[in-house]
């Protein structure tokens, strides 16, 4: 007779969490569930059926600790499978924490969570409905859709509300079953449970976030909008009900819910924002502020309303909103604040403008990131009314804020001052006031902007020289202080000298007194290379300025003619050579600079320059503007050819000035070769070259000679280019661009842009239009001007942008098979 030796009876859930918790360390802890999971893998082993829910209970608790527990995969479908409820409960819930789409494994639990959805019990047709939409993949929500649409339209509200969880959750991985759904969503809104008005409510939203088509029907079909008005206002207008009360308010998250989905229903669209205005008002201004609640329901309120087409006193109100939430102990409310007031500042500048002052104070609140916050808002507030009083709080701000808030904030007071300043000696002031506080912070081009704005500035050179000699008195730590200071004395030391300043009392220097506090800064360890550069060509400078101390810098100039500073010693022996050999030439070459024009940019542009370079990553991170902007969009383009030997698209809109090459220039193509020698640049003016000689005589011949060529054909967008050659310049080809679609869509926002190596110059003339019809129903024509002088053989980088079905489209393409009459 066998005898047949059981395992004793596991020890239950409760047990082991009571055990694993008496553990006094991780290593006892880890040999406690070791232990265990290797009991429970020999229960699962000899299919102990009557220990099995108890056994995968503790492996889901091992799970939430972090052991692994895959080895219960298999157990959990055992589980669902099982008829009873305690069971099925177990195995679902191990199922959605165990498994997930990425593995095979959970395909074999559709037949089972397909049954269990036709069950006759509630609680398991509801187990069935959380896991589908808690993991079920693509291929499961593809065969279980119509159950869940049939329980969506069941009358019991406890699977209502479940069913339309689950049915987001199939329209997320399966977009195309959402109409499916659609004839179920009708009467959603009309249910009194408001569980499933919330669950109703986030279906709808996900359906009109990921269907224009949607979107619309509700609009319009539906009338979606006047029902969620009339739930909404029913809630607000409600009395006290315990079942769906938080802090006094009736059910904030429906509440939160329909702010969001009004929200949706009413961008850009005129009649549903006329229709919501009244309630949002209502919401405004009967809600509680004591409570988190009321101010969650607010911000939600606040969002709709500027994101809608609202009325102006409704936009107002919701500002007011926000400027409330400055005042509130809560950080993180005044952050929330901040943040959206600095979203709607350029939209409704005059409403922000009237909260300045509590903005202001959030400048001294103990957190950074509202500190930050604070900052950002103060620049967008200034223009040139608050000039004065905001420049004097942002500049007490510099004084005390934290060290990585002073790079931004110097920058951010320099781009005011220069857009808004009432006077040049205000705006001297200011620069020299944050050059004093944070003149280490600054940016690279500080000084020479600072610079350029005294030069300019002739009736204010004896106030700025004696201020700079005044601050660096007090300090020459601040390195571009000093230079800016080191320079203006070599200019203007003849001014500081004489004592003559109407602005301010003037004070008495010597001569030998200026040169003690440059040579001062010249043996400073604090002084950089560059700043004893400008201390030291300050000191030459005023050998001409100064009568009584040549002797005194003839020597200080020699001495550091064996500086170990190679830079510092190439210029004091060039200086030395202008007093020995070139004498009679010092006074013309040490004269006053001359008034200095301020460099223009190539257009606007947002390109970010690191020591001249540019990251090639930000030419995706700003949209491409309107197409009625070619030749601006041009000049942004920026070199779309790699190398050095690259020449810009020239603007039609400024015929006088020549296209500048330089720190600006995007290189988009890494892999184009360019080897070999340029040939030089001829200099001479490039657009009068294309320009000039138009009236009286036509631009361009046709020569039959040269054919035309397709330079791009990829999804559906193709485009030729035809070639005519100048009749009064022969180096000028001019190529017709012409864009076809032969798609079943628009393509919208189009933009075309080209460059060329820099012994090229390239005009590129405004489109005919941005938008190209599907089905070759039209075309874009646009002319390009190419200016060939060694007659090389033709190379371009074209980009394309457009939008297409909805979606963004850039693409880069390289043309180098021009015929050889087009260059030759």
């Amino acid at each position: 007779m066998t005898v047949i030796k059981r395992m004793p009876a596991p020890i239950r859930l409760r047990e082991l969490i009571r055990t694993i918790r008496t553990a006094r360390t991780q290593a006892e802890e880890r040999e406690m569930i070791q232990k265990e999971c290797a009991a429970i893998r020999s229960s699962f082993r000899e299919e102990d059926n009557t220990y099995r829910c108890r056994n995968v209970a503790k492996l889901l608790y091992m799970h939430m600790l972090g052991y692994p527990a895959h080895f219960g995969q298999l157990e959990c479908l055992k589980l669902i499978a099982s008829q009873k409820f305690t069971d099925k409960r177990i195995g679902y819930l191990g199922a959605m924490l165990l498994l997930d789409e990425r593995q095979d494994v959970h395909l074999l639990m559709t037949n089972c969570i397909k049954n269990d959805l036709n069950h006759s019990t509630q609680y398991v047709q509801g187990l069935a409905l959380c896991t589908l939409g808690c993991m079920g993949s693509a291929e499961m929500c593809r065969d279980l859709a119509g159950e869940v649409e049939k329980l969506l339209k069941t009358s019991n509200s406890y699977l209502r509300k479940k069913a339309a969880l689950c049915a987001v959750h199939v329209i997320r991985k399966v977009p195309e079953l959402m109409e499916m759904f659609l004839p179920a969503t009708k009467n959603l809104l009309n249910e009194k449970n408001h569980g499933v008005l919330h669950t109703s409510v986030v279906l709808l939203t996900e359906m009109c976030e990921r269907s224009p088509d949607m979107l619309t029907h509700f609009r319009k079909n539906e009338k979606l909008v006047p029902q969620l008005v009339r739930i909404l206002k029913n809630l607000i207008m409600s009395g006290y009900s315990p079942e769906h009360d938080v802090s006094g308010i009736s059910d904030p998250f429906l509440q939160v819910r329909i702010l969001r989905l009004l929200r949706i229903l009413g961008r850009n669209d005129d009649d549903s924002s006329e229709a919501m205005n009244d309630i949002l008002a209502q919401v405004a201004t009967n809600t509680e502020t004591s409570k988190n609640v009321g101010n969650a329901i607010l911000y939600e309120t606040v969002l709709t309303i500027m994101d809608i087409k609202s009325e102006s006193g409704l936009r107002v109100l919701a500002i007011n909103i926000l400027g409330r939430f400055l005042l509130n102990n809560d950080k993180n409310i005044r952050y929330v604040a901040l943040t959206s007031l600095l979203k709607t500042v350029q939209t409704d500048h005059n409403a922000v403008q009237r909260h300045r002052s509590t903005i202001v104070d959030c400048l001294k609140d103990l957190d950074v990131s509202i500190k930050r916050r604070a900052m950002e808002l103060s620049f967008a507030l200034v223009n040139g009314n608050n000039i004065r009083g905001m420049m004097k709080e942002l500049l007490y701000f510099l004084d005390s804020c934290e060290p990585e808030f002073k790079a931004d904030c110097a920058s951010g007071i320099f781009l005011a001052a220069e857009k808004y300043a009432p006077s040049k000696r205000w705006h001297i002031d200011t620069i020299m006031r944050v050059l004093t506080t944070a003149g280490s912070y600054v940016r690279d081009d500080a000084v020479p902007n600072l610079i350029q704005l005294i030069t300019n500035s002739s009736e204010m050179h004896e106030y700025t020289v004696q201020k700079l000699y005044k601050a660096i008195l007090d300090d020459i730590s601040q390195q571009p202080l000093v230079q800016v200071c080191s320079w203006c004395i070599g200019e203007y030391g003849d001014l500081l000298v004489s004592g003559q300043c109407e602005e301010e009392e003037p004070i008495q220097v010597t001569e030998d007194e200026v040169l003690d506090i440059l040579e001062s800064i010249l043996i400073s360890n604090m002084s950089t290379s560059v700043t004893r550069g400008f201390a030291l060509t300050a000191i030459m400078k005023n050998s001409t300025r100064f009568n009584n101390t040549v002797n005194r810098i003839k020597k200080v100039v020699s001495i550091y003619g064996s500086s170990i500073d190679v830079e510092l010693q190439q210029r004091a022996v060039e200086y030395n050579a202008l007093f020995k050999k070139y004498d009679h030439m010092r006074p013309a070459l040490l004269e006053r600079m001359p008034i200095m024009e301020k460099a223009l940019t190539n257009g606007p542009t947002d390109l970010a320059q690191t020591n001249g370079e540019t990251d090639p990553a930000v030419i995706d991170s700003k949209p491409v503007q309107s197409i009625q902007q070619p030749s601006s969009q041009a000049n942004d383009l920026l070199d779309l050819l790699g190398g050095n030997d690259i020449q810009l698209v020239i603007p039609t809109a400024h015929p006088t000035k020549p296209a500048s090459v330089g720190g600006e220039l995007l290189d988009l193509l890494g892999d184009l070769n360019l080897s070999g020698t340029p040939a030089a640049v001829p200099q001479m003016p490039a657009p009068q070259l294309l320009l000039d000689g138009l009236s009286g005589q036509p631009l361009f011949n046709d020569i039959s000679g040269i054919p035309p060529i397709t330079a791009y054909n990829k999804n559906g967008l193709k485009i030729d280019f035809s070639f005519e050659r100048s009749s009064t310049n022969a180096s000028i080809t001019v190529i017709t661009t012409q864009a076809s679609n032969c798609t079943d869509s628009d393509m919208t926002d189009f933009v075309f842009q080209a460059a060329v190596p820099k012994t090229f110059q390239l005009q590129l003339l405004s489109p005919s239009s941005n938008v190209l019809p599907a089905f070759n129903a039209g075309s874009i024509t646009q002319v390009i001007k190419v200016l060939n002088p060694q007659k090389q053989q033709l190379r371009m980088r074209i980009k394309l942008t457009y939008n297409h079905k909805g979606s963004a489209i850039q693409d880069l393409a390289e043309v180098s098979n021009f015929p050889p009459q087009s260059w030759q």
